[in-house]
């Protein structure tokens, strides 16, 4: 008997009652980049379409992606020069904006998910995520001072803790010292797997967390995150992470990385997130900025592709069109 597959194809009815991968506006988190300007709506020009926002912007951006069906937002500071030492001190300070700005947002919107970032390279001098000691990163001191962080946005109302550092040990360190403060539904979703990649280049520029180019230090992260050329390395460190108390178990990139999200997503019970990262975002516009590609259909392509691949949540800058095509039917 001939077999003709193309009979569950022939109408829109029928392909979508035989779908094997729905993405949902539920299942996305929009990235948000904080200015201390509470006015401040400033063009990343590296990632057409984003804009790095003092917390009046952010208000209001929040409140229309709660209208599209997205609830999750993750959330980075771009901290002022003056701000910035060897120890990333303003993490932690009363006068910091980004803890003030997660205070406000959950006092306008209870409901909505506020995951952090927790790491040195927005608030160090040196541009690391961690402290740079005699040249090179201390992995144990940075750990205190990730623990006194991840407090401090405990305390100012973040519902998910996210250390994107690659510290070793630094999950269960930060989940003793949440506990101990009381903090124990407070979750943390670990960058388990974030690769040293070419990819971030749009990020860093909105936040200007590239490494310095200093005397005595490091001049890229090579020596913390991951290599992009190893895939058992990602099983090692997920392992690591789910039993010191991880909640979520990142991959970083997304769609250069599918095969470590499948690797995770098989392995572990753990709900897996993906960070579709800026330098993938970026590409795929700039393409269809020149019309070499439709952008609606590329970018509803490449996410349904970090969602077949096992990823349950997907952190990308295409959130918000991605909502607004679903809502309208046409995804």
């Amino acid at each position: 008997m001939l077999s003709r597959p193309r009979r569950n194809r022939h109408s829109a009815t029928i392909r979508g009652l035989i779908r094997e991968t729905e993405l949902l506006p539920s299942h996305l988190v929009q990235p948000i980049f904080l200015m201390p300007d509470p006015n401040a709506r400033l063009p990343v020009q590296s990632l057409p379409g984003t804009f790095r926002l003092g917390i009046e912007e952010v208000v209001i951006e929040v409140g229309e992606c709660i209208k599209l069906g997205i609830h999750s937002f993750i959330m980075f500071p771009a901290v002022p020069e003056e701000h910035k030492n060897k120890t990333g001190t303003y993490a932690t300070s009363h006068e910091n904006f980004y803890l003030h700005a997660a205070t406000r947002l959950k006092k306008e919107y209870p409901d909505i998910c506020l995951v952090s970032d927790v790491a040195l390279d927005p608030y160090s001098s040196d541009g690391h995520d961690g402290v740079v000691i005699n040249g090179k990163i201390d992995n144990d001191e940075t750990l205190l001072l990730l623990d006194a962080m991840s407090v401090a946005q405990a305390k100012a109302g973040f519902d998910i803790i996210g250390p994107s550092d690659m510290m070793d040990g630094r999950i269960g360190s930060i989940r003793r010292a949440l506990d101990e403060e009381g903090f124990t539904d407070v979750a943390i979703m670990s960058y388990c797997a974030k690769f040293a990649s070419a990819f971030y280049g749009p990020f860093r520029d909105a936040l200007d967390s590239a490494p310095r180019l200093l005397e005595d230090v490091p001049t890229d992260k090579k020596s913390y995150q991951m290599d992009p050329a190893n895939r058992r390395e990602a099983l090692r460190e997920a392992a690591l992470d789910a039993a010191e108390g991880a909640d979520y178990l990142m991959v970083k990139p997304a769609i250069n990385y599918l095969d470590i999200i499948r690797d995770l997503h098989q392995a572990h019970p753990l709900p897996v997130a993906a960070y579709h990262v800026s330098g993938e975002c970026a590409m795929l516009l700039a393409a269809a900025e020149r019309g070499w590609l439709d952008y609606e259909a590329a970018a509803t392509e490449a996410l349904l592709s970090i969602k077949r691949a096992g990823a349950d949540v997907i952190i990308t800058y295409f959130a918000k069109d991605y909502a607004s095509w679903w809502k309208s039917g046409r995804v």
